[in-house]
């Protein structure tokens, strides 16, 4: 015999059992099928008049069944049944104070002095005079609406109808299956209560109980063998009859039991957590997969995916590092965190002044340090009056060969190109005299530098902080007493367009033959410092006058001027007046041999060894393509810029590094400028002044900041390199030794915890004022910022706070949240916003979660009403905590929200989003919002605080011609169960008769 089952060779369909016969095989459809087993159909077992047992609502699946409860109720064990869903017992259903259960549904209460809001789940307390909805008599059983007459309109709950009174509503099937366990009808007297075959109605009128428990089993001695259409076989769920006797089967989610009779559910999370990637939670008949903080259930239901808090908007202030369930914010430097994700400015002026010797003015993100007049700022930024500190200047030289004047910029340092376009640019030479005003403020002719330091900074000399040294340093300080001479000049060049490049090779030695010791050299002692060169090429303008072909090029070449007066030169016979027109003199002079040197193309530029012509002809064939301009050089075919630490050599056409005791701060430079001594010491390609030798380190200083250092004597400290004084540690304080590092180096014999500072002239420990903090301990100052304010918390340690009210209000959506947030709020404080719609729109507002002290009295109150009076009609209220999201319409077409604190408390907060939505939508809407089932699953909460699906949804409802694009995007994000619950709102609301 040949056993076809096991060949392969049998006809059976896909649902039916092979048995194998002598020399043959039989067919034979398997468990929940029918037809003659090569031909098998499924049985819809929800189709038999019982509805497969299922008192509720039954599923056909492929070969079973499911049974399903309406919302309220809950599968009982039989995977038949369903009993009453007891809401209250988790999270007080969302109640803000008392919750009742009812069969199938629940019912939120408000204590006396308050009233239910139309959310039918918070609670606002009833002002003492109140007129129309804010009225307790208003007489309405559910929702009361203002009409514009100054009357009342009252509004039922969804399931429920307004009666003819149009006060009451009354309960239909629609809300809660009616208050019955088993089937609802609706009749003029209210929902009639009926039960499933084989249960009997209680004498509660709703409660149906097992018909078993009153039958007698009297039948079944009659028969010897038993049958499915007896008493169902005695199965709890499915039977079927078979050769050997009833065979019984249980629905998914249940297991028979060994008696082959009963059905107990399936614990799923038993076995491998039920598949889920972080928590099971066991139901009737199935079970619930949930995430951790910080992640979310994928559309499977079963796997978490981290949620990636820095795709939102606004997470972080500054810089946002995702992490497994988490973030992290990040402030950029000059800022600091506070309330875990804002960014707050550090006002560094207020930390030891900055460590300026004179002046601090905080800036955004950074401070700058100022010098009295007459006094300069030092190359570290912070020291002022240094002796010796001549600042690099230009060079300019003029020669004359027969007929020819030539003429020469050099520049050893501190040379800036800017190219501006193809055919400008901008080239400067030296150091400028700052300009009189704003933060700093220059020298001018009666001005000396006698200005008073602050008290307690360090001077020059002896390495504490004093006034501004003149008299010590002359030299020096007389370099800046005299305003300088200014001259502008302008030339114009026919035919040649700006072009900054080398010089050929030889004209740069015809140009070294014809050097300083041929002809006169005019300006060799006109003491230029400064020099600002602007060469700029434009087609030549329309008009009468524009008698050249249009095509031509005129390049206009402006130079200013500034050049110093001594005041050292000084005679009986010559006063300033006189230096100053000696010094003009000689400048107008230098003008006009560079106005002739230009026309005749002799004007250079000089930069590291390298001659540069400022423009070409257009005579002269154009670079070849591959060239790039100066101060950039091919790589990839692209032209970039030389980088920081390198400059560009003309002669290669490529960038190299600065060379040893020079350094660039800057990029698509064509030159490194020098260090302050001058050596030739130090790293190759430094980019910046920090990286010349020789700089003193902390805990010494020298009148310039280099080597030789002293280290700072006993009562001083320095906490920063390149010092040129010691930081006094004020109120007779001394250190333990020399060369001391900071503050807390100084000997005040108390250790101030953090939140205090140490004032030397009480000698004791002070408390940092409201708007300062101090994070560490033994300091001498506390830190101030520009957008945070300070209050104690409840450990005595300061701490930032943000005092702004924040939020965004836009006229379709918006948000508004708690200080700080999501730190905690400070304490007294009081926030008002005011949300304003277009005309024909109305407000809905989602709160996600809201973090308030639980408190007997409310001290921290968050309302939200029409308008500021407290007559006003309210649409949401609370003083506690309240982690259950909750989304509800306004009931007034604008919103005044509040939120006051007492002088003592401190929460987390809120952020409360919102949108204006057409009033064509309001049915809709508030169907939606009203409906339990919408936080009645833990999935469904979490779908309210996703920010990404909350703005996806608002913005549908704000634009609602934007559906489309959040279809398919999202339908992949939400659990079936929400898009079920939309789906059947959404199609009564557009098709109601259908």
């Amino acid at each position: 015999d040949v056993d076809e089952c096991v060949e392969g060779t049998d006809n059976c369909h896909i649902d039916a059992i092979c048995q194998n016969t002598p020399k043959s095989y039989k067919c034979i459809c398997k468990s929940g099928y029918t037809g003659d087993g090569k031909h098998c159909k499924d049985v819809d077992e929800c189709e038999r008049e019982d509805n497969a047992g299922c008192v509720h609502e039954c599923v056909n699946i492929p070969g079973n069944y499911r049974c399903t409860c309406y919302d309220g109720f809950r599968l009982a064990h039989d995977g038949h049944n369903c009993l009453d869903l007891d809401e209250c017992s988790e999270g007080n259903g969302g109640c803000q104070q008392t919750c009742v259960n009812m069969m199938g549904s629940y019912e939120c209460f408000c204590r006396e002095g308050f009233f239910l809001s139309d959310n039918q789940h918070t609670c606002i307390q009833r002002p003492e005079e109140g007129m129309n909805c804010m009225n307790k008599n208003h007489g309405c059983a559910h929702i009361c609406r203002e009409t514009p007459k100054g009357g009342i309109a009252c509004e039922c709950r969804p399931g429920f109808e307004l009666t003819k009174n149009q006060r009451d509503c009354k309960l239909t099937c629609n809300y809660g299956n009616g208050g019955c366990q088993h089937t609802c009808d609706d009749t003029d007297q209210g929902p009639k209560c009926g039960c499933h075959v084989k249960f009997l109605l209680h004498s509660d009128g709703v409660t149906c109980i097992g018909e078993r428990h009153f039958q007698q089993h009297v039948i079944l001695e009659t028969f010897s063998n038993e049958t499915c259409a007896v008493n169902n076989g005695g199965c709890d769920s499915k039977c079927h009859d078979a050769a050997t006797g009833v065979h019984c089967s249980c629905p998914m989610g249940f297991m028979l039991q060994p008696d082959r009779k009963t059905c107990k559910d399936i614990d799923e999370c038993r076995l491998n957590n039920g598949g889920c990637d972080h928590i099971c939670r066991n139901t009737v008949g199935s079970f619930e997969c949930s995430c951790k903080k910080g992640y979310k259930l994928l559309i499977n239901e079963r796997n978490c995916q981290d949620i990636d808090e820095c795709s939102f908007d606004r997470t972080c202030d500054h810089l946002c590092i995702n992490t497994p369930g988490s973030f992290q914010c990040l402030c950029h430097k000059g800022y600091t965190l506070y309330g875990l994700t804002h960014c707050g400015d550090i006002d560094e002026c207020s930390i030891n002044r900055g460590g300026c010797k004179f002046g601090c003015i905080n800036t955004p993100g950074s401070y700058q340090c100022t010098c009295p007049a007459g006094c300069k700022l030092h190359w570290n930024k912070k020291d002022c009056c240094l002796p010796g500190s001549v600042p690099p200047r230009a060079t300019l030289t003029c020669n004359k060969m027969g007929k020819k004047d030539s003429c020469a910029l050099s520049c050893t340092s501190k040379a800036r190109f800017l190219p501006e376009s193809d055919s400008s640019y901008t080239v400067s030479c030296g150091t400028p005299v700052l300009r009189q005003g704003g933060q700093h403020r220059a020298a001018n002719s009666s001005q000396q530098c006698l200005g008073k330091g602050a008290p307690g900074v360090p001077t020059a000399a002896t390495g504490l902080a004093g006034p501004c040294q003149v008299a010590e340093h002359p030299p020096v300080l007389s370099e800046t007493v005299a305003a300088p001479v200014k001259q502008k000049a302008s030339f114009k060049i026919k035919d040649a367009k700006c072009h900054l490049h080398p010089r050929a090779k030889g004209k740069q030695e015809e140009a070294g033959r014809a050097g300083p010791q041929g002809g006169s050299a005019p300006c060799s002692d006109c003491q230029v410092t400064f020099v600002n060169l602007k060469c700029d090429s434009s087609k030549k303008g329309k008009g009468r006058r524009a008698r050249n072909s249009p095509s031509k090029e005129v390049t206009r070449i402006t130079l200013e001027f500034e050049a110093e007066i001594k005041p050292e030169e000084i005679t009986a016979s010559c006063n300033l007046h006189c230096l100053r027109q000696r010094v003009e003199k000689k400048l107008k002079s230098a003008i006009k041999a560079l106005k002739k040197s230009i026309n005749q193309e002799r004007f250079l530029l000089r930069f590291s060894g390298m001659e540069y012509e400022v423009a070409r002809k257009l005579s002269v064939a154009p670079e070849r393509q591959e060239s790039c301009g100066p101060g950039q050089q091919r790589l990839a075919s692209k032209c970039v810029s030389c980088s920081q630490g390198t400059y560009y050599h003309g002669q290669t056409e490529q960038c190299v590094p600065c060379p040893p005791g020079t350094y660039q701060e800057k990029e698509g430079q064509l030159s490194c400028d020098l260090c302050p001594r001058g050596d030739t010491f130090g790293p190759i390609g430094a980019t910046n002044i920090t990286g010349c030798t020789g700089q003193c380190p902390p805990g010494q200083h020298s009148a310039d900041g280099f080597k030789p250092c002293q280290p700072c004597p006993r009562g001083s400290y320095q906490p920063e390199v390149g010092r040129a004084l010691c930081f006094p540690c004020g109120g007779g304080l001394t250190t333990r030794h020399e060369g001391a590092l900071s503050f807390q180096d100084c000997d005040t014999k108390v250790q101030c915890s953090p939140g205090h500072y140490y004032n030397t002239s009480v000698h004791r420990c002070i408390r940092c004022a409201v708007g300062t903090y101090q994070p560490d301990f033994r300091q001498n100052y506390c830190i101030s910022g520009s957008s945070f304010k300070s209050i104690q918390t409840s450990s005595g340690v300061w701490a930032r706070f943000n005092r702004q009210c924040g939020g965004e209000l836009g006229e379709y959506t918006g948000y508004i949240e708690s200080p700080n947030y999501p730190g905690n709020y400070p304490a007294n404080i009081e926030c008002t916003w005011n949300i304003n719609p277009p005309p024909k729109r109305k407000i809905l507002i989602v709160v996600p979660e809201i973090f308030l002290p639980s408190e007997d009295e409310c001290g921290d109150v968050l309302v939200m009403r029409k308008n500021s009076s407290p007559s006003s009609i309210t649409t949401y209220e609370t003083c506690q905590t309240y982690e259950r999201p909750i989304a509800f319409t306004a009931r007034s077409r604008k919103l005044w929200i509040n939120f006051k604190t007492s002088e003592a408390n401190s929460a987390r907060g809120f952020q409360i989003p919102y949108v204006t939505y057409d009033e064509d939508y309001e049915q809709l809407v508030e169907d939606i919002v009203r409906d339990g089932r919408l936080y009645a699953s833990e999935n469904h909460q979490e779908i309210l605080k996703d920010k990404k699906l909350i703005k996806a949804f608002f913005d549908v409802l704000a634009h609602p011609q934007n559906y489309f694009k959040y279809t398919e995007k999202h339908k992949e994000m939400l659990p079936r169960s929400f898009i079920k619950l939309l789906r059947s709102k959404v199609s009564s609301f557009l098709r109601p008769y259908k």
